[in-house]
């Protein structure tokens, strides 16, 4: 027997010219809690845009930033995916409960984009000691810069 899955967003990305915001709707605000207490979270979120048949099916992307490189989709960042979740690890820089408002250093989604789900960065369980990655992406930092990869979303 199939289980049926059923989702609801918590709340939206909000870009302006002074800040990102993760902006928390009123029923899930209590959950912010002591969110403030933690330097960094991680946002799960739907990359709407690419939620269609046609997006949906696509199982290898050429990778933008390995040029030559075709890789599947669980073995990238793609916005392509059966389900299409994306997350961003993003430096919190103020949480406010009662506004349901988390102004963050920066995130890859659009203004406007649904928000699934908010966990706290726990180093000890989200990161690993001796990873490796493919050599395309080599000369990428091994630390996120503190804003971000500086994207324009």
């Amino acid at each position: 027997m199939e289980a049926t899955l059923g989702m609801e967003p918590i709340g939206t990305v909000s870009r302006s010219a002074d800040a990102v915001t993760v902006q928390i709707a009123v029923t899930y605000r209590p959950g912010l809690r002591q969110l403030d207490r933690f330097s960094h979270v991680i946002v799960l979120w739907w990359a709407s845009g690419h939620d269609a048949p046609q997006s949906r099916s696509i199982m290898t992307t050429q990778l933008p930033y390995a040029p030559g490189v075709e890789a599947g989709v669980f073995a990238c960042r793609s916005e392509y995916r059966p389900n299409p979740i994306a997350l961003t690890v993003c430096k919190i820089l103020e949480v406010d409960e009662q506004e349901g408002r988390i102004v963050v250093g920066d995130i890859d989604a659009f203004d406007g984009t649904q928000i699934l789900d908010l966990k706290p960065y726990f180093p000890v369980c989200d990161r690993v000691k001796n990873a490796t990655i493919p050599h395309w992406l080599a000369g990428w930092p091994n630390w996120l810069p503190e804003r971000g990869l500086g994207l324009e979303y």
